[in-house]
């Protein structure tokens, strides 16, 4: 569902997926076949929220902002179920394990993952191709051009399966 706030709609671009039970809330862009899937929150209420092309925030997920700061997620960019992204910048072809939470002012490089469960703390910059696990978040390796590649596959795919859910209809339990 898409909500106004304080004069500021959502702005959707070409073939975007809202499931149903989404919020979508103030001034949030997002950008062409980018999917926001099942109970997820995006909340720009009072700084703006940028979602690039392609990027899917998959179920159970919250992207909000902070006192003078937005969000920012790049293209091609999987943001998986459970995670917490709050007023940071994600760069390009990112993936974001489930349950991860990034918090405030912190920037993801881009071609990058952060592993599921982990949490980059206020402020903290993560370089390019890195993958980053743990409580708080330690970087691990850099990232192979496989596996690079592979984060790109996925974000594809998961335009794939938002298309399938536009046609999504709900049915009588016959209870």
């Amino acid at each position: 569902m898409l909500y106004k706030f304080k004069g500021k709609s959502p702005k959707l671009e070409k073939d975007v997926f809202t499931a149903p039970g989404s919020k979508i809330i103030g001034d949030v862009e997002l950008g062409e076949k980018s999917s926001i899937w099942y109970n997820t929150t995006v909340r720009a209420d009072g700084f703006p929220i940028k979602i690039g092309s392609y990027t899917n925030i998959q179920d159970n997920s919250v992207v909000h902002i902070d006192e003078g700061l937005g969000a920012e997620i790049g293209s091609h960019v999987t943001v998986g179920h459970n995670a917490v992204i709050h007023a940071c910048t994600i760069g390009d072809n990112c993936l974001i394990g489930m349950g991860a939470t990034i918090l405030s002012g912190a920037k993801i490089g881009k071609n990058s993952i952060i592993g599921a469960g982990a949490l980059i703390p206020e402020n903290k910059e993560i370089p390019e191709k890195s993958l980053v696990v743990g409580l708080p978040g330690k970087f691990i390796r850099k990232l192979s051009d496989e596996e690079i590649e592979e984060i790109y596959r996925h974000a594809e795919e998961y335009a794939g399966f938002a298309a399938e859910h536009m046609h999504i209809e709900a049915v009588d339990s016959g209870n």
